[in-house]
């Protein structure tokens, strides 16, 4: 014999960083498995030290992290745990991103711009990351920065069915808050069986956060419309095309995003705002000053473990959302 035989049984270890301890937990009790457990502190320069406390040689990782703020620590803490779990032998590395940090910086507008959400992405595969598996990438492109796979998922059904069980379908409306998530709402549009209206904005690309709403395409009036969007960042965006919808003749507004980055002054503008419900799911933790009676928030864990459960038994992610 020239050779050594083993079982070939397959090993998973779920581990988390310090971002968003609440997911970590949610999706470790729906695959029925322990998060890690794993010392990080940060030195007295802001430096992250981690050492995970049992052994990883040859198992299959999974590490999530999301990207909230201070969202540099935590993509730092997520490369440095990468790196770890690398140097500890482990047979694969899938790193769980439920909000891909700069994923809006996916292209260059202007001329001496950085493409930030290929930086990611390099980092994250140099730093050892064998997959990626994130929800709701702002644009589909960013699945071709990674040199490897990449699981896209999607929160559309989870909300698409909370609001289709709320809202009497007869008189809904779906709108995209731009041309760019028009493709978005149209499956919303197939799975509630609604009609489709688009607001019209144009963007200053010397302020920040500064948006001009023009017009509505599509018949609102009367109707109970719900905005469809990736993420809601300050607020401005998607509080301005409720108002014009508003202004329009629609009955209600309410809004649906994956992501709840809710930074800055999104806290008084959900609050000041004439919108009947926001809807977010818990990819990023929802700041505690927001935990207001119009805001929704859907656990996402159950369809991230799915997903991690498929990758783990070499399934297929992509049967989750075959309709």
């Amino acid at each position: 014999m020239t050779g050594i035989k083993t079982t070939g049984e397959k090993k998973m270890m779920f581990f988390s960083g310090r971002a968003h301890p609440e997911l970590a937990e949610e999706v470790a009790h729906q695959l029925g498995v322990g998060v890690v457990p794993t010392k990080a502190f940060d030195f007295a320069n802001g430096e992250i030290y981690v050492r995970y406390e049992e052994s990883a040689r040859g198992a299959d990782c999974f590490l999530i992290q999301s990207h909230t703020a201070p969202i540099n620590k935590w993509i730092m803490e997520q490369l440095i745990m990468i790196d770890a779990l690398k140097r500890a032998s482990a047979r694969s590395i899938t790193v769980i991103m439920p909000f891909y940090g700069y994923a809006r910086q996916d292209k260059k507008h202007r001329g001496r711009e950085p493409i930030s959400a290929r930086l990611i992405a390099d980092m994250m595969k140099t730093a050892g990351a064998d997959r990626l598996l994130t929800v709701d990438l702002h644009t589909d492109q960013i699945q071709g920065f990674f040199d490897g796979p990449v699981d896209h998922l999607f929160s559309l059904p989870l909300l698409a069915d909370y609001v289709g069980h709320k809202v009497d379908r007869s008189k809904l409306t779906v709108v995209s808050p731009d041309a760019g998530r028009v493709r978005v709402a149209d499956r919303w549009c197939d799975r509630l069986g609604a009609p489709l209206a688009i607001v019209h904005k144009r963007r200053d690309k010397d302020v920040a956060n500064q948006v001009t709403v023009h017009e509505v395409v599509g018949d609102v009036e009367g109707r109970v419309c719900v905005l469809v969007d990736d993420m809601i960042d300050t607020g401005g965006t998607i509080c301005a095309a409720a108002d014009a919808l508003f202004a329009h003749g629609a009955e209600d507004v309410i809004v649906t995003a994956t992501h709840g980055v809710l930074s800055g002054p999104a806290a008084d503008r959900l609050k000041n705002s004439k919108v009947s419900e926001f809807i977010f799911t818990d990819t990023l933790p929802t700041p505690g000053e927001l935990e207001l009676d119009k805001i929704t928030v859907l656990s996402i864990a159950p369809t991230i473990a799915n997903a991690v459960r498929e990758v783990f038994e070499d399934g297929s992610v992509t049967s989750l959302f075959d309709e």
